[in-house]
């Protein structure tokens, strides 16, 4: 499969009245044809920042790119301008943004804001583009399509919501499709239909999915490859199965810690101690050295490059130099018996 998305060096940066804000600083990742990968990290990691920017949609200013480009089918989108993303965005690349009942526009029918693409960018008439959208909200699994499709988004529950939010970013048959915390103000239940929903559509028509998160509980379900963010960077990637069972990273291991667990006998769930860092001074070295239980004094002053554990899993920590002391991960992060995607 080709690459489709390949993000270099990519810094953004945010001015405010207390200083410039370090968002996003120096993440690479590629991405390519049907395959989906998950970003995932706390609040405030970087994760929206870095996914609003593949579509441009950062408001500049206050935000601005200090690094990097972002090829897409071979295109820098960094160089081009609000003209020409408007044909890409919704055409070439779509987004499902985390909360439907704000995305969709309250004073316009379901059915005409799926409309709206499909006039735009593949001019159909406005019967062709009904009739399109009818066949959408059919395959996002809503019922009775024909008479949902002239309803308002009040009309509709959450779950039905962010339904239709997936048939609009569906509708012109994006090669690229961006999914900003598509769950989390869902039940478990439909959770759970909205991410088989994702991959069954992904099956029949081959786009790339990347998947915004801070549920580990949805990476293991939903994607093949994972990039763990933390304070602007990305500081381990690797295939699912790497990340859960083989983590190299002491962030990563805090995140499996904090998973629950049905075999679980703690009455309470493990924490990270500690704060994400001020992106406005972000740390010389490793962004998670002050929250590390294992960060020596190189982590203060040096961010370590990434080693490569396989040929799939890459993590930056100064604990994989061969001078470092040897330290496993704790039991609370060995996991067990979850079945992933991979």
């Amino acid at each position: 499969m080709s690459k489709i998305l390949e993000v270099k060096d990519l810094s953004i940066a945010f001015d405010t009245y207390g200083g410039e804000v370090q968002a996003v600083r120096g993440v690479e990742f590629d991405l390519h044809e049907q395959e989906t990968l998950a970003i995932v990290g706390e609040s405030g990691s970087g994760k929206s920042v870095t996914a609003q920017s593949l579509m441009r949609l950062t408001p500049m200013p206050p935000g601005k790119f200090t690094s990097g480009s972002i090829m897409f089918n071979g295109e820098n989108l960094v160089d081009k301008s609000d003209k020409q993303m408007e044909e890409i965005r919704g055409r070439d690349i779509s987004m499902i943004f985390q909360d439907p009942m704000t995305s969709l526009n309250p004073t316009m029918t379901v059915g005409k804001q799926i409309a709206e693409g499909l006039i735009k960018h593949q001019n159909m008439s406005k019967k062709a583009a009904h009739n399109r959208g009818v066949e959408l909200l059919k395959l996002v699994g809503i019922p009775n399509p024909e008479t949902r499709i002239n309803q308002y988004p009040h009309q509709y529950s959450g779950g039905m919501r962010q339904r239709a939010m997936i048939a609009i970013a569906l509708a012109c048959d994006p090669k690229l499709l961006i999914a900003d915390e598509p769950t989390t103000a869902l039940d478990v239940t439909i959770q759970a239909q909205i991410l088989d929903l994702m991959r069954e559509i992904q099956k029949k028509t081959g786009t790339a999915i990347i998947l915004i998160t801070h549920d580990l509980g949805v990476v293991a379900n939903a994607a093949s490859r994972v990039a763990v963010m933390y304070g602007g960077k990305i500081v381990e990637t690797g295939n699912v199965d790497e990340i859960f069972y083989q983590p190299k990273h002491p962030y990563t291991w805090g995140l499996l810690s904090s998973m629950p667990s049905l075999d679980s006998k703690a009455e309470e769930l493990e924490a990270i101690p500690g704060s994400p860092p001020d992106l406005k001074d972000p740390p010389k070295g490793c962004p998670f050295v002050t929250r590390c239980p294992y960060a020596m004094k190189v982590c203060e002053n040096h961010m370590p490059e990434y080693t490569d554990v396989s040929a799939t899993q890459k993590t930056a920590c100064w604990l994989l130099d061969e001078r470092a002391p040897d330290v496993e991960p704790p039991q609370s992060a060995r996991v067990e018996g979850v079945k992933t995607h991979a």
